[in-house]
């Protein structure tokens, strides 16, 4: 049996776009040019962190049960995941941004997002989340175990408007803090991680995606037989 490794980001935007790609980068080690991140974005994720540590939870959200910000960028490491009958099998690893402890001796996992709410992020942003919450309850012999995870959060920053500071070589923005709760529903994230593991067992990578800019370049390269 195949062993794997797969980062919880990998199974949002990266599955999406393109099984075809994903198969390629995981089985036959092929990675797919890596797309320009702005530097700004990490940027903010690292003050939003800064911002929150130690805090509590209330600070993120007052639905959130009593509790506080305990831990950030720590890695994951699971256990291996094998279905029956599947040939490939997996182990999750990669680092969280936040996790949540809260008083009653659960905890939650949280990922902050610089972009406006939306509903639709509940899907692939969950798998995401889910990723994290299953590694840290069923972890590796080595890896970090935290258990329960009772809840998963988005915390929104949405920049909102800008000023100019006391001080005129300063910009101040402005922005709103939205607390999403993601349904934690670990037997969904099996089953969504099972489809992906038979797609990994096929002898042949599967065909692309109708929109996958990549694979297009690739197929139009082979026309010309270059």
């Amino acid at each position: 049996m195949t062993l794997y490794k797969l980062s919880p980001s990998s199974l949002t935007f990266f599955w999406d776009e393109c099984p075809r790609c994903f198969y390629l980068q995981i089985v036959r080690g092929i990675n797919r040019p890596s797309m320009v991140f702005p530097g700004v974005f990490s940027r903010i994720d690292s003050l939003m962190k800064k911002l929150f540590a130690g805090q509590p939870t209330s600070a993120l959200s007052p639905d959130l049960p009593p509790g506080r910000v305990t831990l950030q960028g720590k890695w994951v490491n699971s256990a291996p995941i094998a279905f029956p009958g599947i040939e490939a099998s997996c182990y999750i690893k990669g680092a969280f941004d936040s996790v949540l402890a809260f008083d009653d001796g659960s905890y939650a996992v949280v990922d902050f997002k610089t972009t406006s709410p939306n509903r639709q992020h509940i899907g692939f942003y969950g798998r995401q989340l889910s990723a994290y919450a299953y590694a840290l309850e069923h972890p590796a012999e080595n890896g970090l175990r935290l258990a329960p995870i009772s809840r998963l959060g988005l915390l929104y920053l949405d920049p909102v408007d800008i000023e100019h500071g006391a001080d005129h070589r300063r910009i101040v923005y402005g922005g709103e803090v939205t607390w999403q709760e993601i349904p934690k529903a670990e037997d969904k994230f099996l089953e969504f991680l099972r489809g992906v593991l038979e797609v990994l067992s096929l002898p042949e990578p599967p065909p692309a995606s109708e929109g996958c800019g990549f694979c297009a370049y690739r197929a139009e390269a082979r026309r010309h037989g270059l």
